[in-house]
């Protein structure tokens, strides 16, 4: 028995180091010299840690550097300096590494067209880790196969065409009520990110869900608290597979914060169900949660969808539709704020088009001047930092041969930097590149604006997203007059998106 024993321990002595050395020094290695054959490089592979190190000083370092100037918002080597730094070191395509995971940075546009296409579906999306899955669950941001088309038709079918123009009305309302509250703030300087945010909320609860802000804000809390986490541990490094008995503070909180958010949402949708099955309503609506319970409740198993994807589409879309609108309308007030030349071109546009009457469908897609300026703001601040995929088998892309189990990272803000793209003045705030459209402004290479992401997998909400900012920005340029307030402090920064570290504060002016 003793001897067995032994000779246990001495095979575990001895396999453990091997897989450890295989894991963290043989295998990065191996693929960092096979990238750098076909002319990808990047910065040295370190122990363990990868690249985390480099990135966590280039952040610091620009953290704690002055703020940027109003009229420069160049702000990819400020919120993304590594990437900003390695392009220029190593070129448009580069290798780096979060632990010991590879990550391939693509920035060539038609080489981006090709993953985003993903005709041949060799570049599905990365499987999520712990807290991402736990903000969006398997839905319709991470599902793959017949399961994302069968959630891609219903969120098509909730937010396209004529249930578009329906949601109008909601919309106003939602910014009548915030535009009354404005009110009060009249020759005084208002923050306009919480704002926005607070709107955005009231939008898409009433639209998607048939509720109010105040139902639905226990979940726009826990949905930012699951944020702050993904934010906060971005960066971590865990060994193997110890994170599954080594809990955090922050794993606690997650899984706390998981299972309110889980019960907040069936109590929406528990409602909704009693109200069908009391009989005080007919139908289960035609909002986005009526889309969901419907197919819950289809006799063809095919198109039914169980408890958990309804939770999860909830989750995506109430997380979704508040964070990408949000930042939207924040970055849009505060390009106008600082150009007010356009400011009252598109004050111009919207009073010809709606006088003091409130913004309707028809008007809205006939509001060329604000859709430049909320294009240029997209390209300049789009809320989308990274698009990620997989690899999930050997593959060609363009003239590189790229091994399986690799990351494929996107920065759209590279893309929409490119001066080869947009010219030499691509830093600066000109909306006239959109004026005869998105093609014309990208030369012809759509991948060049990836605003809303491209592809089968462009966001879903891009309609619902603009509308709204359409509608929004119609009604304040209708009532104010607005500039910065003199203390602003230009200091951009991502936490999931891009967001002003201090808000942005403008001086409210009623016309």
């Amino acid at each position: 028995m003793i001897p067995l024993l032994a000779m246990c321990v001495s095979l575990f002595v001895l396999i453990i180091p091997s897989i450890i050395f295989y894991k963290l020094c043989w295998i990065p290695l191996h693929l960092q010299r096979l990238m750098e054959s076909q002319g990808i490089r990047g910065p040295p592979y370190r122990f363990f840690h990868g690249s985390t190190k480099e990135i966590i000083k280039m952040e610091q370092q620009t953290n704690d550097a002055a703020a940027m100037h109003l009229l420069d918002h160049d702000i990819f080597p400020i919120i993304q300096p590594h990437f900003n730094s390695w392009i220029k070191l190593y070129g448009n395509n580069f290798l780096h590494w979060i632990g010991t995971d590879p990550e391939i940075v693509i920035t060539e546009a038609e080489l981006i067209k090709e993953i985003l296409t993903n005709k041949q579906a060799t570049f599905p999306k990365i499987t999520p880790k712990s807290y991402f899955i736990k903000l969006f669950g398997d839905g319709l941001v991470v599902a793959e196969g017949e399961k994302w088309s069968r959630l891609r038709k219903l969120s098509n079918h909730a937010f396209h065409g004529e249930c578009l123009k329906d949601m109008v009305p909601a919309m106003v309302a939602c910014v009548e009520t915030m535009l009354e509250k404005w009110k009060t703030h009249h020759g005084r300087d208002i923050e306009v990110c919480s704002e926005f945010k607070h709107l955005s909320s009231e939008v898409i609860s009433r639209t998607a869900f048939g509720s109010g802000y105040l139902e639905g804000r226990k979940i726009f809390a826990m949905l930012s608290k699951l944020g702050i986490l993904i934010f906060r541990n971005r960066l971590n490094i865990r060994f193997f597979s110890l994170g599954k008995f080594i809990r955090t503070q922050d794993d606690i909180e997650a899984d706390k914060t998981e299972q309110l958010l889980h019960d907040s949402i069936m109590e929406i949708v528990n409602k909704r169900q009693l109200e069908v099955q009391s009989g005080k309503a007919d139908s289960f609506g035609s909002d986005f949660l009526g889309s969901l319970l419907r197919s819950h409740h289809d006799t063809n198993p095919k198109n039914q969808i169980s408890v958990a994807e309804i939770i999860d589409e909830c989750k995506t879309f109430y997380f979704a539709g508040q964070e990408t609108t949000s930042s939207l309308l924040t970055w849009a007030t505060f390009l106008l704020a600082t150009h007010t030349k356009w400011q009252d071109r598109a004050r111009e546009e919207v009073l010809q088009l709606f006088g003091q009457q409130n913004p309707n469908s028809d008007g809205l897609a006939r509001l060329k001047t604000v859709n430049m300026i909320l294009y240029e703001t997209l390209r300049l601040y789009s809320p989308v930092t990274l698009i990620l995929r997989r690899i999930g088998s050997r593959v060609k892309l363009g003239k590189y041969e790229l091994p399986a189990n690799v990351r494929v990272v996107i920065p759209p803000l590279a893309l929409h930097r490119n001066p080869d793209i947009w010219g030499r003045e691509a830093h600066l705030f000109q909306p006239e590149r959109f004026a005869q459209g998105l093609a014309k402004a990208t030369n012809g290479n759509p991948t060049a604006f990836l605003g809303f992401g491209f592809g089968p997998r462009t966001c879903v909400g891009l309609n619902l997203a603009i509308s709204e900012a359409k509608i929004a920005l119609s009604m304040i340029l209708q009532r104010y007059k607005f500039t910065l307030a003199s203390d602003y402090v230009h200091s951009p920064f991502i936490h999931l998106s891009v967001r002003p570290q201090c808000g942005v504060v403008i001086l409210l002016q009623p016309l």
